[in-house]
């Protein structure tokens, strides 16, 4: 009998203990919060997206002038080297600069200085956006405000109410907040307290929508250059994946989205910059339907070298590297602000696993050699991003991917067309395609924009 208690004041515990391992953990796992409205969109958010001029495309260094660390960084022997660079937006400026952007002819953004978002109170906030937007006025050059780069999810809240501060006080005009790429850490139970502050990156873009209701997506990616050119695959895919999700949120909401890319050597163990990967990364941007594209960073600094200002503050070959490019986009941005970005493609195999492959909607297919002798095995990937015009017509950007290899390149289109024209990315002038056997070429990392009729 005292055995037949034991064993029945046992099970009772055990009963006991998953009863309560069940009541306990597995609802609070079960019932656990919801951070974002997965079925939200920009109508029930109630967003309004930033309307530049249709012929605007912002192009920009993304650095602060004058950043006065040295004597050159200065308005005047700075910012017109800036506007020489094809650079139609001077970055970020205290107030009292604004006058040498309205001089030049350069658009900019206001910094708004002595900012601790997360700390202050709703007043404080509303006070601050109101100063600001007080003491830039009379400033034709003034596109919006700088709030902050690269905010964890803790800040949503309170920049949330900044934006709202930002459309109060200055209607128009863009609030600028710089995301986080997917690299940048996640919580976890080692890390708590992580840049992100979300347990996923689509958790901290859903969550940066809903709760700032921005004018834009911006973000960061400096992964071509991690990557070493592309070479490590499993850091090449995450600039892909950045590029792809960025895109697919942006159109969920409605919002035009820009990419911050890299202009100079990333700490010691990166590759220099080269024509092929300002090009890649200015292209990819274009052909994912990006509406502005920022180059990080234009001075020198300890942990930048090869940045377009070197440490004499002479211009370097990488800001002649990136003046030529600038120019192929501000001439092909302002046409493609115009169209409707309808998918993109790459050709197979796909230079990181996983991304989506033709056929499209307008492409079916491309044959593509890197050498028409055949000395050259390899057979450079090619991104396609496909778009409806405004004209009603179609049009289509073609990306070598290869950093290394120019890509000669034949078009089988899904449907036939009358006409097929590449658009000059100097003048933006139409050429007739080459179809014949000879077939149309394009340089590495650069992109050919063609329009289908």
């Amino acid at each position: 009998m005292a055995v037949f208690f034991k064993r029945l004041l046992l099970s009772a515990l055990l009963l006991t203990l998953f009863v309560l391992f069940f009541w306990n953990v597995v609802p609070l796992r079960a019932e656990e919060p919801q951070t974002y409205d997965s079925k939200a969109t920009a109508e029930s958010l109630g967003l309004v997206p930033y309307s530049l001029p249709k012929d605007f495309y912002p192009v920009y260094p993304w650095d602060w002038f004058p950043a006065e660390h040295k004597p050159y960084e200065t308005l005047e022997t700075s910012l017109p080297g800036v506007k020489e660079c094809e650079f139609n937006f001077a970055g970020f400026l205290k107030p009292q600069d604004l006058y040498r952007c309205d001089e030049l002819g350069l658009k900019a953004m206001v910094m708004v200085e002595n900012a601790h978002w997360a700390g202050m109170s709703d007043d404080e906030i509303d006070q601050k956006i109101k100063e600001t937007v007080e003491k830039s006025k009379g400033h034709d050059c003034v596109i919006g405000y700088y709030l902050i780069d690269e905010p964890g999810a803790k800040s949503f809240p309170a920049l949330g109410k900044a934006v709202a501060a930002v459309k109060k006080y200055d209607p128009g005009k863009i609030a600028y907040i710089n995301l986080f790429p997917r690299y940048a850490t996640t919580d976890s139970v080692e890390n708590p307290n992580s840049q992100l502050e979300t347990k996923s990156f689509t958790e901290y873009l859903e969550r940066y929508v809903q709760e700032v209701k921005p004018q834009f997506i911006s973000y960061d990616n400096y992964m071509v250059e991690y990557s070493d050119d592309m070479h490590d695959k499993s850091k090449a895919a995450v600039y892909y994946a950045d590029l792809l999700q960025i895109r697919e949120i942006a159109q969920k909401y409605k919002l035009p989205f820009w990419n911050i890319v890299s202009c100079n050597r990333i700490q010691d163990k990166t590759p220099a910059p080269s024509p092929a990967r300002f090009a890649f990364q200015a292209y990819t941007t274009l052909a994912a339907g990006g509406r502005g594209l920022g180059w990080f960073i234009y001075y020198h600094r300890p942990d930048f070298s090869y940045s377009p200002i070197d440490p004499q503050g002479r211009k370097t070959v990488s800001w002649q590297y990136l003046q030529a490019i600038n120019k192929h986009i501000r001439t092909l941005g302002p046409i493609m602000n115009r169209m409707e970005s309808t998918g993109v493609y790459f050709t197979s195999p796909t230079p990181t696993p996983g991304l989506p492959t033709l056929p499209g909607r307008l492409v079916e297919n491309l044959d593509v050699t890197a050498s028409p002798r055949g000395n050259i095995k390899t057979v450079p990937p090619i991104m396609v991003g496909e778009f409806k015009g405004e004209d009603g017509l179609d049009y289509v950007m073609l990306v070598n991917l290869s950093l290394e290899y120019p890509a000669r390149f034949h078009l089988k289109t899904a449907k036939e067309y009358k006409n097929i024209e590449w658009i000059s990315p100097l003048d933006g002038l139409p050429t007739p395609l080459i179809t014949d056997d000879s077939g149309e070429w394009v340089l590495p990392g650069h992109g050919i924009l063609l329009r289908l009729q």
